[in-house]
């Protein structure tokens, strides 16, 4: 006969770890929304990025946390903060080298109110989207990994 109990490390159910990774899909679709529409409705890319963290933490917590243990994901989560960071920078720049002060408009703005409306708006929300959801969950990771290292 098996054994019910769980070890700790190994995450929740197998209930909780099925529809964890059905909801993470659609929570960060949802943030990927936020993100893409920062410019015409309420949010953007700090809000999207927040969204978008909150997704890869429930996989965390469903999954235990050997999960969070590992240097692959420390490093990936630091990637995503990077490129972030110099993505709207760049964006900075641009906008510098042309004289344009901060917003370099290289994309036209387009119909008002429509998806592609406001030039570069989009891509400086998608920079500072990454750059948060990176930074969040490398946040999560860390806290993870210190209370894994209390625990032992």
């Amino acid at each position: 006969m098996q054994n019910n109990t769980q070890n700790t490390s190994s995450g929740m159910s197998l209930i909780v770890k099925t529809v964890a990774r059905i909801l993470a899909g659609m929570i960060m679709l949802y943030g990927i929304y936020i993100v893409a529409h920062g410019h015409l409705t309420p949010g953007g890319g700090f809000a999207g990025g927040v969204i978008i963290a909150g997704s890869f933490i429930l996989l965390y917590l469903a999954y235990g946390a050997t999960a969070a243990d590992s240097d692959k994901r420390k490093w990936y989560a630091s990637l995503c903060e990077s490129l972030g960071i110099f993505g709207f920078w760049i964006v900075a720049i641009l906008g510098l080298v042309f004289g344009t002060y901060f917003l370099f408009n290289i994309f036209a703005k387009g119909t008002p109110f429509h998806l592609f409306s406001a030039g570069i708006i989009p891509v400086c929300n998608v920079a500072i989207g990454v750059e948060v959801a990176g930074a969040l969950v490398g946040i999560f990771i860390t806290f993870a990994a210190v209370k894994l290292l209390e625990r032992k």
